[in-house]
């Protein structure tokens, strides 16, 4: 199981793509999350 990121870098990562400043597969490649995660939920 890969190793979860830290809440700091989620909250962060969720504020951007609330924001709607990037679209989830570009937010998700700069990230080094799968796009997959970014989708889920």
């Amino acid at each position: 199981m890969p190793k979860a990121f830290p809440i700091e870098f989620r909250r962060d990562v969720v504020a951007v793509a609330r924001k709607g400043q990037a679209p989830l597969s570009q937010i998700a490649k700069t990230s080094g999350s799968p796009s997959r995660v970014c989708t889920a939920g």
